[in-house]
């Protein structure tokens, strides 16, 4: 198992940082409860199996440096083909932990595969009766989307419990699940950042439901009724290892079925390793793609923001009002994810 005293000496060091300006006002309506020192989460494996090296070894490492105590699901350590268990272990490892009073918060181990097939098992009574935090991203996109849906909670698109936390990661999470803050996300130094170069497609300022994830799962669950309203959302996608054709096929998905009209602006995170042929080659690169569909719509748009299978990825709070300032490049939470 990784040694804890590195993540308690980095964690530990960015538990004092300040928040960004904002408002504390709640909305009505329940919300997850906030993050403290010494609280029980749930570590469970919605997707795929954990096959990859000390993974599980790994999540603890980080959640255990967080000051928080990890609580495992029955069936994280099972295998079902390339699934972590069967769907029906794998929801019930989910109800369980949002069934659970001593459990604060729920981090997805890992992503992959197979998060949308548990939808129609999860007991969605219980869930929108126990708002918690579920932390994660990737394939975990379609909890967040499917909570923001059925139950009208705030979710956290962050790293999962064995991804690597680092610095802009854990920062961002302790402002809004543990501070109970409003911070202001991202900014015109995410060029310095990671990844491809942040820039602005359109400027320009929207207010709206932050909605999104990964977009490969979001095309997937069009049509599916798992989808929340998408009327005025700000919308974020990210993805990786998809050729630019594989790209504008999911972005002409969204335009078809009528998202990308509807949304009030729209952030391109990181695409990693995602096939981009040199400037001079007969076809389109990625960013060319990304033009066409989103510069082309007439509203605050930017690409490259700092979200997605990148190191530092921001946490964002899924299913929370913000402000998209698409020239500063951020977006600033109207409103406290947590209670």
């Amino acid at each position: 198992m990784i040694a804890r005293r590195t993540a308690l000496g980095l964690l530990g060091g960015l538990a004092g940082a300040a928040l960004m300006p904002g408002s504390l006002s709640a909305k009505a309506g329940r919300k997850p409860p906030r993050l403290r020192s010494g609280d029980t989460v749930g570590l469970v494996a919605p997707a795929s199996a954990l096959t990859l090296p000390d993974e599980l070894d790994r999540a603890i490492h980080w959640i255990t440096g967080m000051g928080l105590v990890p609580k495992l699901g029955q069936h994280v350590g099972e295998q079902y083909g390339y699934l972590a268990g069967t769907d029906a272990a794998r929801a019930s490892d989910l109800d369980a932990m949002f069934a659970d009073p001593d459990v604060r918060a729920i981090f997805a181990i890992r992503g992959g595969w197979g998060g949308a097939r548990i939808l129609p098992l999860l007991d969605w009574n219980g869930i929108r009766d126990n708002p918690k935090l579920l932390i994660g991203y990737s394939d975990t996109t379609a909890l967040h989307l499917a909570i923001a849906a059925r139950a009208g909670f705030a979710t956290l698109h962050a790293p999962n419990g064995a991804s690597s936390w680092q610095k802009e990661s854990w920062d961002s999470l302790w402002q809004i699940a543990f501070a109970a803050g409003t911070p202001v996300l991202g900014g015109a130094g995410v060029e310095d950042a990671v990844g491809r170069p942040a820039r602005t497609l359109t400027g320009g300022t929207a207010r709206g439901r932050l909605l999104g994830g990964n977009l490969t799962i979001l095309s997937t669950l069009m049509g599916t009724g798992w989808l929340p309203d998408f009327d005025g959302a700000i919308l974020f996608v990210e993805d990786i290892n998809e050729d630019p054709y594989r790209v504008d096929r999911m972005f002409q998905q969204l335009k078809l079925g009528g998202i990308l009209d509807r949304v009030g602006g729209v952030i391109f995170g990181q695409c990693t390793r995602c096939g981009s042929p040199a400037p001079d080659s007969d076809t389109f690169t990625l960013d060319d793609v990304v033009d066409q569909y989103l510069g082309a719509l007439g509203k605050p748009a930017i690409a490259g923001f700092d979200t997605g299978h990148v190191g530092n990825q921001l946490s964002l709070p899924v299913g929370v009002d913000v402000e998209f300032d698409a020239t500063a490049r951020t977006l600033r939470m109207l409103d406290p994810a947590v209670a």
